[in-house]
């Protein structure tokens, strides 16, 4: 499958967005060490849902994407055996977008990267155009440092 989206910092004083959200709920996600051309990860989502997912390391606005639900427990498990502290925990936010039946994907960060907010909008198509609400910051679409893998790895945010 392929995953085309747009990536955006949101500072932390534009908080415009929270008005509008429809949904919110806990994701913690864990990356296996990686030396390849992709990143395998473990996520669990609230308290009952669990995925393995498996994505591209390209860089740019589309990058191939695979998920599979795995049982929770297992999740947890991989999340202990494997991940070695590669993990990112934040609370993802839906706030509709103005085209319809698209989401805005608002993450709220926490543990090290608390206080620090991305926005993802996934499209259809590369050259898809979306209205830009007032909130977004500087825009980090493929730019490897602002993955979620990447955190994973240097537990920091990037400057």
């Amino acid at each position: 499958m392929l995953e085309i989206e747009r990536k955006f910092e949101v500072p932390t004083e534009q908080d415009g967005w929270r008005m509008q959200v429809v949904k919110s709920f806990s994701i913690v996600q864990g990356y296996f060490e990686n030396h390849g051309r992709a990143s395998v990860r473990v996520r669990i989502v609230g308290d009952s849902t669990a995925n393995l997912n498996i994505k591209d390391n390209s860089v740019g606005i589309s990058r191939a994407e695979y998920e599979y639900p795995v049982p929770i427990e297992d999740a947890r498990e991989m999340l202990r055996r494997f991940c070695n502290g590669r993990i990112v925990e934040k609370t993802r936010h839906l706030v509709p977008a103005a085209e319809a039946g698209l989401y805005w994907e608002i993450d709220e960060y926490h543990g090290p990267f608390e206080g620090h907010f991305t926005a993802e909008l996934e499209i259809p198509t590369e050259d898809f155009s979306f209205q830009r609400p007032a909130w977004l910051g500087v825009e980090r679409t493929g730019n490897p440092r602002f993955t979620n893998a990447a955190l994973a790895v240097t537990q920091c945010w990037p400057q």
